[in-house]
């Protein structure tokens, strides 16, 4: 059935892409509303960039059927596609000044004099490289010559405008920077933007929703708080992030709350939000490392309103600025990575290896994934540099 045209701007049913023997993307259902900006976020060789050049016309589906708005575009050539796309090398003609390369597809497509005049005025305006219009290519900056290639996508006022990686080539300064600018043009013009990256925290930064995907499936879709808070597998919870994940059976089941042990015998209290356990069933029991209180022995008064508290040794410091890490042993059973923010640097404390610690948190701050089968394994946590420390 084609997507409501009032509601939707892609849609996906059932995409399959293969390349002779290898399934690229695998029976893939997904619908990205009118003015969102939607990230398809995985590592590489997950099939985001090849979704992203269906939509754009650049591959075909070998199965199912994609749709903008609500009409089907299967053998429809790119440039009759009511989308553009931005390039992480920004594609921008060297011996063309920037006026002209934001003119181009306008002038391709015989826009009138004055009107096309308007158009790349606002468009470059709008980038703000509206002073920078006779400049050429090899005078810009890496941000500048971004922002160039946004208005010359812009500029043809797509439906959709699709992103692969543009902020790839950019210094990390500058790419936190311009995650907050790109957002911000977005909201400002309403066009839908698919930004495809394997960036967690830029995806983070910029998306109303997600998609993470993983060889060819979409593990999970959501918000960016959604997904960071409520991962729904072993995979999401250990790419957006870091989680520690401990292979539990469910005890009992008492309204919200879910009593389970560990594998290796720790118990752990656990609110269930979104998931139907019951007692006897395997589940993953996910903590964020930063969700983890940390506190010197003496001081275990002040974690006693945590449901969740244990004895633990310290294995590992780590001072990284506005936080600091901790690798700790759990009462000998589990390792558990611990994130500990820096708010007092007159007061900061003094941790060292050895160290003995409570560490506590409470049962609505760790949740449980059914998904139990990928990367449950705590190696997959922190390594076996720290497994032998």
């Amino acid at each position: 059935m084609a997507a409501d045209p009032t509601t939707y701007d892609i849609e996906l049913e059932h995409v399959t892409k293969r390349f002779g023997d290898f399934v690229a993307v695998k029976d893939m259902d997904l619908k990205i509303r009118k003015g969102e900006f939607f990230s398809l976020l995985g590592p590489s060789g997950c099939g985001k960039t090849t979704t992203l050049r269906m939509v754009a016309g650049f591959e075909q589906p070998t199965e199912g059927e994609i749709y903008l708005g609500n009409a089907p575009v299967a053998g429809v050539p790119p440039y009759k596609r009511n989308v553009n796309t931005v390039f992480q090398n920004y594609a921008l003609f060297p011996h063309l000044s920037v006026w002209d390369n934001v003119a181009f597809g306008l002038k391709r497509k015989k826009v009138e004099k004055t009107e096309m005049q308007q158009r790349v005025g606002e468009a470059l305006e709008m980038v703000e490289m509206d002073q920078m219009q006779d400049r050429k290519p090899h005078q810009l900056s890496g941000g500048q010559q971004q922002r160039v290639a946004l208005a010359r996508a812009l500029v043809n006022r797509p439906m959709v405008l699709l992103l692969d990686e543009p902020l790839g080539a950019l210094d990390a300064k500058l790419r936190k920077a311009m995650q907050l600018e790109l957002k911000k043009l977005q909201s400002d013009v309403g066009i839908t933007f698919i930004y495809v990256t394997h960036d967690q925290e830029e995806a983070l930064t910029m998306s109303d929703r997600l998609a993470v995907m993983s060889q060819g499936l979409v593990e999970q879709i959501g918000s960016p708080a959604d997904i960071y808070e409520n991962p729904q597998s072993a995979f999401v919870a250990n790419f957006i992030g870091v989680s520690n994940i401990y292979l539990s059976d469910v005890v009992k089941v008492d309204g919200d709350v879910a009593e389970c042990r560990t594998d290796k015998g720790l118990g752990v209290r656990v609110e269930v939000r979104d998931h139907d356990a019951r007692a006897g069933q395997k589940v993953g029991v996910v903590i964020r490392p930063e969700k983890i209180s940390i506190t010197p022995v003496e001081d275990a008064a002040a974690v006693t309103d945590r449901e969740n508290v244990y004895d633990g040794v310290i294995k590992a410091v780590v001072y990284i600025g506005s936080v600091t890490q901790f690798i700790v042993d759990v009462e000998g059973k589990h390792l558990a990575q611990v994130l500990y923010q820096n708010l007092y640097h007159a007061e900061r404390k003094e941790w060292v290896a050895g160290q003995q610690v409570k560490i506590a948190f409470w049962k609505d701050s760790c949740s449980v994934i059914t998904d139990v089968d990928k990367g449950m394994a705590e190696k997959d946590l922190m390594g076996e540099v720290v497994r032998r420390m």
